[in-house]
Order: C-alpha cells, then structure tokens, then sequence
C-alpha cells in the first residue's frame, strides 16, 4: 500500500503581488516566461507558479521606475534551458552569471520591473 502521507511543507506563499500600469500586457509577459493564467480582467488578473502560489497583477496608478528589482524572484529547473527559451520568445536575457548557490539572469519585465531568474535549488524532497 503506499504511503499517502504528504511530505510537502505544511506552509506555502500563497500570493505575490505586481503592480503595473497595463495589467494585460503584463499578464502575457508573466504567461510567455511560463505562469499560467487563472484570471484575466481589465484591473486584475491572476497567475500561478509551480506550487500552487499566486502572482496577483494589479493596476496601478504609476508604474515602477525602469530597472525596479520585481518583489520577487523566478526559480528554473535548468537555468541554462530557460535562458535559450526566453531569447528565442525575443525576451533579451542578460548574460547567465555562475554562483556558489544560484546561477541567475536578469530579465526586464513589464512597467520597468526586472525580473531575476535563478537556478533551482530546492531540497530534493517533496515541494
């Protein structure tokens, strides 16, 4: 019989917020680098990550700043991979730089946001 125990962590980040100046133009971007849509309004629109958590994309009455660091990061099972998918969908990664724990790149988003995308490094177990 197997065993039907969850061994996730009992707690996850339910919602992220992003708030932008075109909340549809922003929700394509968000949908190309790979969430998936959920809800799409003219004010609000919704997407999801792997594990269930939820990118909730707002209208804002002033856009951030060019270069404004996203309030969160983008994890990639092959780091390498994505780079080559995000160019070819013309979405101009900077160069991959190799670290100690992450390898990462930088990816200009919607409204001025940029958008770093890191290597995995989850544990191996159940997430």
């Amino acid at each position: 019989m197997p065993d039907t125990t969850d061994q996730r962590p009992p707690v996850a980040v339910g919602h992220v917020h992003l708030n932008v100046a075109d909340v549809g133009a922003a929700a394509r971007w968000l949908e190309t680098v790979g969430l998936r849509p959920i809800v799409a309004m003219d004010e609000l629109a919704v997407l999801e990550l792997r594990g269930g958590t939820h990118v909730v994309v707002r209208q804002a009455e002033q856009p951030s700043a060019p270069g404004t660091r996203a309030p969160f990061d983008l994890m990639v099972d092959d780091v390498d991979a994505a780079h080559r998918d995000y160019a070819g969908k013309g979405l101009s990664p900077s160069p991959i730089r190799r670290g100690r724990i992450h390898d990462a790149f930088d990816l200009a988003g919607p409204d001025g946001w940029a958008f770093t995308v890191n290597s995995s490094h989850a544990s191996g177990r159940p997430i």
